[in-house]
C-alpha cells in the first residue's frame, strides 16, 4: 500500500466512523420528537413511524459515505414495486442493512438473527420497529407476525443465507422468506448487492473505498407455487435469478474497473 492509499484509507475511516457516531447520537436525541411528529402528521402507529426513522437514518448514512463510496441503484422502479412484498437479498457485509435505505419504500420490517439486537444503541429502535428476531421466534410466530405486517401494507426483508458470505458467492438459502411469501400470497422481490464485501467484509473493521451497486430484480409472483412444497420451488427460482444477476453485475463491475485503470 503506497502512502497516498494509506492516507486516503485513514481519512475515510476517521470521517465515516466519526460522523456515524455523531449521526447516531443525533438520531437518538431527535427520535422522540420525530416519532411524535410522524404520528401526529400521518397517524402512523409507533412501529411504522420508527421504521421510517430508520430509513431516514440510512439515507443519512448514504450521504456520509458518498465521498469515499460510489453507490448506485438500478432495476425495478418505485412505481413498479408491489405495495407489499417479501424482499430477499444476498449478504456480504454488516453494512448491507444500511444500504437498504436506498429502497424507495420506508415501511420495511427486517427479519434478522439475534446478534444485531445485542447492539444496545440500536436495540430499542429495532424492538419499536417490530423487527423479527428469527432466532428467538418459532416459525409459526414469524409467519403470523410477518403476515400481519404484510396485511397492513408493509414489506418484510430477509437475508435468506442467514449469515454473511465469506467468498462473495451466494450460500445455501433458508426457506422462511419463501414460506411466508406463499402463505401470505405476496410476491418476492429479489435484491442483489455488490461491493459491500470490499467496503467491510466479515472479520475486518478497516473500511476501504469501493463501488456499491444495488439491483432490484423483477417481482416473482407466488400464484404458481400455491401447493405443498411450492415454497421450495420458489426458493430455487429466486436463487437462480439472483445468481445470474450477481454474475452479470460482477462482470460489468470488473469491466468498469479495467476501463478506469486504463
Amino acid at each position: 500500500m503506497n502512502t497516498y492509499s494509506l492516507l486516503h484509507g485513514i481519512a475515510m475511516n476517521v470521517w465515516i466512523y466519526s460522523l456515524l457516531v455523531l449521526w447516531t447520537v443525533l438520531g437518538l436525541f431527535l427520535s422522540p420528537f420525530q416519532t411524535a411528529y410522524l404520528r401526529l402528521r400521518h397517524h402512523w402507529p409507533v412501529d411504522r413511524a420508527v421504521r421510517h426513522l430508520i430509513w431516514l437514518y440510512g439515507r443519512g448514512w448514504l450521504l456520509l459515505i458518498s465521498p469515499f463510496v460510489s453507490f448506485s441503484r438500478e432495476g425495478v422502479t418505485a412505481s413498479e414495486l408491489p405495495e407489499r412484498c417479501v424482499f430477499v437479498i444476498n449478504h456480504l457485509s454488516f453494512f448491507d442493512t444500511y444500504f437498504m435505505a436506498a429502497l424507495p419504500h420506508s415501511d420495511v420490517t427486517f427479519a434478522v438473527r439475534s446478534w444485531p439486537f445485542k447492539m444496545f444503541w440500536y436495540r430499542l429502535f429495532m424492538r419499536l420497529a417490530n423487527y423479527l428476531e428469527v432466532e428467538d421466534l418459532s416459525w409459526q410466530q414469524t409467519t403470523e407476525r410477518g403476515k400481519d405486517i404484510l396485511k397492513n401494507g408493509g414489506s418484510v426483508l430477509f437475508f435468506p443465507e442467514g449469515h454473511r458470505s465469506r467468498d462473495g458467492k451466494i450460500q445455501r438459502f433458508y426457506s422462511g422468506a419463501f414460506q411466508l411469501a406463499v402463505a401470505a400470497q405476496c410476491p418476492v422481490v429479489p435484491l442483489c448487492i455488490t461491493g459491500t464485501d470490499v467496503l467491510l467484509p466479515p472479520g475486518r473493521k478497516w473500511l476501504r473505498p469501493c463501488r456499491v451497486k444495488l439491483q432490484i430484480l423483477a417481482p416473482v409472483a407466488v400464484d404458481d407455487y400455491q401447493y405443498e412444497g411450492g415454497h421450495l420451488a420458489l426458493k430455487k427460482k429466486v436463487k437462480a435469478d439472483m445468481v445470474d444477476a450477481l454474475e452479470a453485475m460482477t462482470v460489468m463491475q470488473a469491466a468498469k474497473v479495467e476501463v478506469v485503470s486504463c
